[in-house]
């Protein structure tokens, strides 16, 4: 069952992620001694981040993050680089503190996933920040997603759908500029969180919301495998709750 919780606007949206999150860090902290977090990018996770940078009581010194995704053959000086988004949102606030794993999309992108996923391999994640795409995908798995891969990291082809959400969120000028593959988490790894935390504001995202929560598990709406999870919170606003039942 996905714990879904219906928050006034998209800043109380992103504080509340960001405190379940802290939570989870600190608990991690508080038993092992050290914690590990997926982190994300896009218009979703703005408040999110500003949040949880500011969290209070986080030794971030103990805390190791991976990349959900990155375009590959993104430059990154490059605005819609999901690394330059992550440093300048997330490593830089915290003073550098937190060891940081990002994906590097210049190179070989195989090599590069098969790099990112040997580095995850050894951590147990205590919690995944991610959101939703209008076409239902999960990190960069667009549909029909691979539900059966064990690879961590998986090299993607982007759909149609997926960008032009990217050029219409105003990372990219024309659709024909937004790239056509990425290196992704895949399925499989994104739900070995203990805790995964989905921020979706937005009314664009309302269809795929209710295919997510209410519609079969299916691969054809990749974040409906969010219901076999055991420990998912999905936090929205009224907007892109608005097609739910």
């Amino acid at each position: 069952m996905v714990d879904t919780r219906i928050l006034s606007d998209k800043m109380v949206l992103g504080a509340t992620a960001a405190e379940l999150g802290a939570a989870a860090i600190r608990g991690a902290i508080a038993q092992r001694g050290k914690a590990s977090i997926i982190v994300a990018t896009g218009a979703s996770q703005f408040e999110v981040l500003h949040n949880l940078v500011a969290a209070k009581d986080i030794d971030w010194s103990k805390v190791t993050a991976f990349h959900l995704d990155e375009y590959v053959g993104m430059d990154i000086a490059h605005p819609a680089s999901f690394r330059k988004y992550l440093q300048e949102r997330f490593v830089e606030p915290l003073g550098g503190k937190v060891t940081f794993h990002p994906i590097n999309g210049e190179g070989d992108a195989q090599v590069e996933a098969d790099r990112v996923g040997a580095l995850i391999a050894s951590h147990t994640i205590d919690v995944c920040f991610a959101g939703i795409g209008e076409n239902c995908h999960l990190a960069f798995n667009d549909p029909p997603a691979d539900f059966e891969t064990e690879k961590p990291y998986i090299v993607v082809t982007l759909d149609e759908a997926c960008r032009k959400q990217q050029m219409g969120e105003g990372w990219f000028p024309t659709l024909d500029a937004v790239p056509e593959k990425a290196i992704s988490m895949s399925i499989r790894q994104i739900m070995k969180s203990a805790l995964i935390i989905l921020s979706v504001p937005d009314e664009r995202k309302a269809q795929a919301v209710k295919d997510a929560v209410e519609g079969n598990v299916d691969p054809r709406h990749p974040a409906s495998i969010v219901q076999t999870h055991p420990r998912t919170v999905l936090l929205l606003d009224p907007d892109s709750a608005s097609k739910l039942s």
